[in-house]
C-alpha cells in the first residue's frame, strides 16, 4: 500500500474541496447573513488539515494502484463527510450537534437527501446555498474535478476512477486519457447545470432558488430551500408550480441517464444514440409504465383533483426512481400500497454512469436476464444461451460479479433493519430509512416521512454508512473489511 501517495491525494482532495467555502462565504456576506466567520474557520481548518497531509509527501510520484484507489475513495468520501459538517456546527444557525451535522453532510455529499433540519426557511441564505452545493459537489463534481487534476500532479488517476464510477461500467472510457474523459464528464455536468438554473428561473422560481434547485436536480440530491420541497411552489399563488414541477421532471429524468450518452450528444449533434441504448430505453420504459400505474392508483383512491393526480403521479414516480428525493406533498398521507411501491423503484435507480443512486437499471438488465437463461435451462438442460445487452455479450464474470453485489445488497439491506428495529424504531420506520440511505433516496416513511430529526442518534450513525455505502455502491467500502485486501 503506497501511503505516502494515498496521503497526498487525500491531502490534495481536502485543499480542492476547501475552496468551495469561498462560494457560500461570498453569499454569506453579499446578504450579511451573519453566518461569515463559519465558512472562514471552516476553510482555514480544511486547508489546513489538506496542507499537513500533503506537504510531507508532495515528491510523491508513484502510480495508484487499485488497492489504492479504493482506499483513498474511502477515506475521502467519510473524511468529507466530517469535514463537510464544519459550518453547521461552527454557525450560529443551525448550529447542529456533532451527529446532526455530520448526517446532514453525509446526507449532502452522497446526494441522497434525507436531512435532521426543522425549519430549513429560517436557515441563513449561505447554509441554505451550502447545502444545496454540498449535492452538487457530490454529485459528481469534486471527484470528477480531482480526476482531472491528478494526472497533472504525477499520480494516475485511473484507479480512483475505477473506485468512484457507479455502476458495471468502471473499465470503461470516454476518451482515452482519464482526465480527458473527467473534463469532459464535468463539462457535461455544468452544462445541464446551466440549463437546468435557467429553466427554474424562466419557470418562475427567484434566481437563489433557481440555482439551488439546478444542483440538487441535476445531482439528484433532493434538497431543497424549502421545507414543502418542490410543494412549496405548487401550493403558492405566486408560482406557477405545473411548470416548475415539469421542469424539474424533465431534468431529473435526463440527469438519470448514462453521462456518456449526454457527451455523445453535445459533440456529435444526434440523439439517436439515446434509443439505440438498450439501458436507456427499458430506463424511460420503467418510468413510464410506472407513472401510470401511480397515477391511476391515486386516481381511484381520489387522493388529488382530477387536474392534479396525473403531475403529481408522474413527478414522485421520476423523482422517486431516479432517487432525486423531492417531493410535492406528504407521502405519508398516500394509499400504503403506492408509498411502498414508490420506495420499491428506488431499488432500481437510474442508469450506471448516473448520478442517480438504487441498484441500477443496468445491473438490472443482466439480473432479468440471466434470470430468464436460468428458466430456459430448466426446460431445455443443454442450450447454450449467451446473455446479451443489446448486440453485445455479456462476459461471465460480469453477471457473476452483479449477482455477487445483488446478494450482499440484500444482506446489508436486512442487517441494517434488523439493527434500526434493535434500536426502537417501528418496522416501517426502519425498512424506509434503509430503502431511503442505500439508495440514496432521501425521504421516507413512518417517522421519516418529512425529516430524520426525531430518531436515535445511534440510528443516525447507522444511516451515515448506510449512505455511504449507498453511494460507494457496496464493494468499494465492503473489500475494506476483507483480511486479503491489507496483505501484501
Amino acid at each position: 500500500m503506497n501511503y505516502g501517495v494515498i496521503l497526498k491525494v487525500l491531502g490534495i482532495l481536502l485543499m480542492l474541496f476547501s475552496t468551495s467555502y469561498m462560494i457560500p462565504l461570498a453569499v454569506s456576506i453579499f446578504y450579511d447573513d451573519g453566518s461569515s466567520s463559519a465558512f472562514v474557520y471552516s476553510l482555514i481548518i480544511t486547508m489546513s488539515l489538506g496542507a499537513c497531509l500533503w506537504i510531507p509527501y508532495s515528491n510523491e510520484k508513484r502510480e495508484l494502484r487499485s488497492r489504492d484507489g479504493f482506499l483513498i475513495t474511502v477515506l475521502f468520501w467519510i473524511v468529507l463527510g466530517a469535514i463537510g459538517s464544519l459550518p453547521f456546527i461552527l454557525g450560529s444557525t443551525p448550529h447542529l450537534s456533532i451527529t446532526d451535522s455530520i448526517f446532514e453532510s453525509v446526507s449532502g455529499l452522497t446526494t441522497t437527501g434525507a436531512t435532521v433540519i426543522e425549519n430549513i426557511e429560517e436557515l441563513p441564505l449561505s447554509i441554505l446555498f451550502y447545502r444545496q452545493m454540498l449535492q452538487w459537489l457530490g454529485g459528481i463534481g469534486i471527484v470528477v474535478i480531482a480526476l482531472a487534476i491528478l494526472p497533472m500532479l504525477g499520480v494516475g488517476g485511473m484507479q480512483l476512477y475505477r473506485a468512484e464510477v457507479p455502476g458495471p461500467v468502471k473499465d470503461s472510457k470516454l476518451t482515452p486519457r482519464i482526465g480527458e474523459t473527467a473534463k469532459a464528464l464535468f463539462f457535461v455536468y455544468l452544462i445541464l447545470t446551466l440549463a437546468c438554473a435557467v429553466a427554474y428561473k424562466l419557470a418562475g422560481m427567484s434566481t437563489f432558488d433557481a440555482i439551488g434547485h439546478s444542483f440538487s436536480t441535476v445531482s439528484i440530491g433532493g434538497f431543497s430551500t424549502h421545507d414543502a420541497s418542490m410543494g412549496f411552489f405548487l401550493d403558492s399563488p405566486d408560482y406557477n408550480g405545473n411548470l416548475i414541477l415539469s421542469v424539474c421532471i424533465f431534468f431529473t429524468v435526463i440527469s438519470g441517464l448514462n453521462f456518456g450518452l449526454h457527451y455523445v450528444a453535445l459533440f456529435r449533434r444526434s440523439i439517436r444514440h439515446y434509443l439505440k441504448d438498450t439501458e436507456a430505453r427499458v430506463y424511460l420504459l420503467i418510468l413510464g409504465s410506472s407513472a401510470i400505474f401511480v397515477t391511476l392508483g391515486l386516481m381511484i383512491a381520489n387522493q388529488f383533483a382530477a387536474s392534479e393526480t396525473l403531475l403529481q403521479g408522474v413527478f414522485h414516480t421520476v423523482s422517486i426512481m431516479t432517487t432525486a428525493g423531492f417531493t410535492a406533498s406528504n407521502l405519508g398521507t398516500w394509499p400504503e400500497h403506492i408509498a411502498f411501491f414508490l420506495l420499491f423503484l428506488s431499488f432500481f435507480g437510474a442508469c450506471a454512469a448516473s448520478t442517480g443512486g438504487g441498484i441500477k437499471i443496468g445491473r438490472m438488465i443482466i439480473l432479468a436476464k440471466q434470470t430468464l437463461r436460468e428458466i430456459t435451462r430448466l426446460i431445455h438442460p443443454s442450450a447454450v444461451v449467451p446473455i446479451k445487452v443489446g448486440n453485445r455479450a455479456v462476459d461471465a464474470r460480469i453477471a457473476d460479479a452483479i449477482w455477487g453485489f445483488f446478494g450482499a445488497y440484500l444482506i446489508v439491506f436486512y442487517a441494517m433493519i434488523l439493527v434500526l428495529l434493535a434500536s426502537g424504531l417501528d418496522f416501517v420506520t426502519a425498512w424506509s430509512a434503509v430503502s431511503a440511505t442505500l439508495n440514496n433516496l432521501g425521504p421516507g416513511l413512518g417517522e421519516v416521512v418529512s425529516n430524520y430529526a426525531s430518531i436515535p442518534n445511534f440510528s443516525k450513525w447507522v444511516l451515515c454508512f448506510s449512505m455511504i455505502l449507498g453511494r460507494l455502491e457496496l464493494f468499494t467500502l465492503i473489500v475494506l473489511f476483507v483480511p486479503l485486501f491489507w496483505h501484501k
